[in-house]
């Protein structure tokens, strides 16, 4: 269902979109598209890898299974918008995820979670108290990417980074403003504070800075390090974005004032 990797730092690296398993038993119940996983944040886990040190979670299980970065009670983040919910209906484009009359009922949906979004929310929780136990404070990144242009979900091509901190309420001041002096150095990418992505349910339930425990979600354009098209890793253009993350990186981590 996932895989969790304990670092020796403060800081725990989410990826709860990563996953592309649809468990066997599941399988008959999708339409045959929903078996490619289109929606996938694909490669999310090569990008991160320069962060050695980090605590890394790793969603196993596709998000059309059942979407780690929604409210259990499925509650919408951006009441008002289109969005996809808890146990997805569509791809992103609008194709059915599952025939006529199968889509799973509120008893599936239960089933759901306890089988595989508690399971993940429990080590997340877990680690994120290991590691605060263990540092004073503990910083947070929801690790996610997405195609460039997504028209049935967003207007035009989508910022090259997009940051959220749920309206600047999941990170210290003095962080959000060592993450912006980062990204703000560098002329290659484009970059948003609080834009179109917050932070999902992830960022928004997890960040709390009175405790001291901080948290941001990067969402990241495939399209600067991967071919859209063909889901194709490019490594030439991957590292040209590692850096500008590596600099943020290093802004965040070194702003996380421990005690």
């Amino acid at each position: 269902m996932f895989e969790l990797t304990e670092g020796d730092r403060p800081i725990l690296i989410s990826m709860p979109h990563l996953g592309t398993q649809i468990p066997e038993a599941l399988q008959d119940q999708f339409e045959a598209q929903a078996l490619r996983v289109p929606d996938t944040d694909w490669f999310v886990d090569q990008l991160w890898a320069f962060a050695t040190g980090a605590s890394v979670l790793k969603a196993h299980c596709s998000r059309y299974v059942i979407d780690l970065n929604r409210p259990s009670d499925n509650q919408s983040l951006y009441p008002g918008q289109l969005t996809t919910g808890l146990c997805p209906l569509e791809t992103f484009d609008g194709r059915a995820l599952y025939p006529e009359g199968r889509s799973p009922d509120d008893a599936e949906v239960a089933r759901r979670v306890e089988r595989y979004w508690r399971p993940y929310h429990e080590a997340l929780h877990g680690e994120l108290q290991r590691l605060k136990a263990k540092f004073g404070a503990v910083l947070l990144i929801d690790a996610h990417s997405i195609k460039s242009q997504v028209p049935r979900l967003f207007e035009g091509r989508l910022w090259d980074i997009n940051i959220g901190t749920f309206d600047s309420k999941t990170l210290a001041p003095s962080m959000e403003r060592a993450l912006e002096l980062a990204l703000r150095a560098q002329t290659r990418y484009s970059y948003v504070l609080n834009g179109r992505f917050k932070g999902g349910y992830i960022t928004r339930h997890y960040g709390n800075p009175s405790l001291r425990q901080y948290a941001v979600q990067f969402e990241l354009s495939q399209i600067n390090y991967m071919d859209e098209e063909r889901v194709r890793y490019q490594p030439d253009a991957a590292v040209q974005l590692q850096a500008v993350l590596g600099h943020a990186y290093d802004a965040l981590q070194n702003s996380l004032h421990l005690s």
